[in-house]
């Protein structure tokens, strides 16, 4: 991932530096492992952990030559250990010490992005409970349809959040095993106890079976479940985009002082951030049908998968790790405008409470067909009058024969619409958990 949406805890993961790292400490704890069972001598290892390092530069001049980054690592170790390094690697495949650091890597990467994702959940839940009762129009196919509140769109979202918490917490559980049992997964130079051992050390379970590599279904799970989140991400910054249209302007990114919204325009008040985690939603969920197309790998093991995972893990959990951080700093500062949310709520002429109407008159004994017929005869009218509904309906005798012109009055009340709107909204909010 560029620089420019690179989170520096999340990028410093997947630096060489890092992985060779975990390499290192996999092949120590390996060594450690076979001294406790009594098969490799105890200054050996002693020596090991005094001399063993490695040199970045070093191991990718070294893999000029090789071809082969596991052998040029293990090259540039041996060459600092010095003769004691004949135990390091002994019984090891390439994908032993690879795919198990690759699963430290995003179990690591999982764990961030698990508490940017708290951090997200806490957010919402308190720009929720501050908007609880402020009154919006609820839109369906981008028309106004009925009234809601502005909470419930952030708790739905806050709700949404909860459950990618859960699928990534599963993933990252699915993801934190390692495998050292050989170039087919039989176990012929090291034993199943010796792999226990050497994932206990790296916190991490053993993979009941394996071939040379894990199973790339964990990979797309993980992939799969970034991408979810990722396009949680985008519904919300979509939803957003929508509100800071000038003919809306219910909400509007911070403007910070000093910012520019266009070269050419300066009145302009971009939604940026939002339109920039819309595109970068594309590229995690890009990133999942990689993953997915990685599982289908020939017999025990071919390298296919190896070279996409090199792009789409690093970029996807930089990227989703940017999306989470990103989205939930521009939520903090969100201008909120609850009176613009007020005005457009009145520009539908209170057609919106089409409904409240139909059953008011359907409570009165009236079949829905004859009383959806009246209600909609007289909405055309103001829309076409621009007219409020009120007026025509207690102008409409027919209407006015079932329910009286009080009662009417009373339906189409401000006081009315958000009293009733409140029992539901606390319902609502109470089996959400806030």
């Amino acid at each position: 991932m560029i620089p420019r949406y690179s989170p520096k805890d999340m990028q410093a993961i997947w630096t060489d530096e890092a992985k060779f790292e975990r390499w290192l400490k996999l092949e120590i704890a390996a060594v450690e492992a076979r001294v406790e069972s009594g098969v490799v001598p105890r200054e050996a290892l002693d020596a090991i952990k005094e001399n063993a390092k490695f040199n970045v530069d070093e191991i990718l001049e070294i893999e000029k030559e090789t071809k082969h980054d596991v052998i040029a690592f293990l090259t540039n170790v041996n060459q600092y250990v010095g003769p004691q390094s004949r135990y390091i690697h002994e019984g090891l495949t390439s994908s032993d010490v690879g795919d198990t650091c690759l699963a430290m890597q995003m179990r690591d990467a999982g764990r961030i992005l698990l508490k940017d994702i708290e951090k997200l959940i806490e957010v919402l839940g308190k720009r929720a409970v501050e908007f609880k009762y402020t009154l919006e129009m609820g839109r369906t196919h981008g028309i106004h349809a009925e009234p809601t509140t502005f909470g419930l769109k952030l708790l739905l979202w806050h709700q949404e959040m909860l459950r990618n918490r859960e699928r990534l917490e599963k993933a990252v559980e699915n993801i934190s095993v390692g495998k050292i049992s050989g170039a087919v997964g039989t176990y012929q130079h090291l034993s199943p106890a010796i792999e226990a051992a050497v994932c206990k050390k790296l916190d991490l379970k053993p993979s009941p079976i394996s071939t040379q590599i894990l199973q790339r279904d964990r990979h797309a799970e993980f992939l799969t479940t970034l991408a979810i989140t990722a396009s949680s991400i985008e519904k919300f910054s979509v939803e957003f985009r929508h509100l800071q249209r000038t003919e809306v302007r219910e909400t509007e990114e911070f403007f910070s002082k000093g910012q520019k919204g266009s070269s050419a325009m300066p009145h302009k008040r971009n939604p940026i951030t939002f339109e920039r985690l819309t595109g970068l939603a594309r590229v995690v969920r890009s990133n999942s049908i990689a993953a997915l197309e990685n599982v289908a790998l020939w017999h025990e093991r071919d390298i296919s998968h190896s070279s996409v995972e090199r792009v789409i893990m690093p970029d996807s959990t930089i990227a989703l790790c940017y999306m989470l951080r990103t989205f939930t700093d521009t939520l903090e500062d969100l201008l909120v405008y609850p009176d613009r949310m007020k005005e457009n709520f009145d520009t539908s002429y209170g057609l919106t409470l089409s409904q409240t109407l139909l059953l008011a008159l359907t409570g009165k004994g009236m079949s829905r067909e004859e009383a959806y017929k009246l209600v909609q005869r007289n909405a055309m009218k103001s829309w076409e009058q621009k007219i409020q509904l009120k007026e025509n309906v207690l102008q409409d005798q027919d209407i006015l024969e079932h329910v009286s012109a009080e009662e009417i009055e009373k339906l189409f009340s401000s006081e009315s619409i958000l009293n009733k709107l409140r029992k539901s909204v606390d319902i609502i909010f109470a089996r959400s958990g806030l």
